[in-house]
């Protein structure tokens, strides 16, 4: 642990609880993730299996991550499929929108989003959510969407966190 800098992977995270752990990559015991220190990165949430870079300092308790330096969607072994209940459409050329989500309900599996400007609500699935390396969204939390036509309505395809978006 080079300067307190470690690489690992998301073990498991509760936005409800404000806390989760990080598997470190070289072993060792694990790294308490807290809501203030991802919310610090302009993040509520992280995806299990999402891979991390972060700073972590030992404490009474253990190791505890003081700032987080990166996430990384996570990644589907090798051989295996993506969980997805539907197919996706390309939209490499869709652009971000700006929006807030309005709910979120993790046990549902689904929530919704209002994209400034617009009246109509936008389905968000759990599994969009994951692919984009969420484990869910609070309600007002500021996200960019790539928005599609879905079966039902408009529905997300893509999510990220607004302030990772190029001007």
């Amino acid at each position: 642990m080079a300067d307190g800098v470690v690489s690992g992977q998301v073990k498991w995270f509760d936005a409800g609880k404000g806390f989760g752990f990080v598997i470190d990559d070289k072993g060792g015991p694990d790294i308490l993730l807290h809501a203030n220190v991802l919310r610090n990165f302009g993040r509520g949430s992280v995806a299990e299996g999402a891979r991390v870079a972060l700073r972590a300092n030992p404490t009474q308790r253990g190791l505890q991550a003081t700032e987080i330096l990166s996430i990384d969607t996570p990644e589907t072994p090798p051989g295996a499929q993506p969980e997805k209940s539907f197919d996706l459409p390309d939209t490499t050329r869709v652009p971000f929108e700006a929006a807030r989500m309005k709910w979120f309900d993790k046990s549902k599996g689904f929530g919704f989003a209002n994209v400034f400007g617009k009246s109509e609500d936008v389905f968000v699935h759990i599994e969009v959510l994951r692919a984009s390396g969420f484990s869910e969204l609070q309600p007002g939390e500021a996200v960019a969407i790539k928005v599609i036509d879905g079966p039902r309505g408009k529905m997300a395809a893509e999510i990220r966190v607004w302030d990772d978006i190029p001007v």
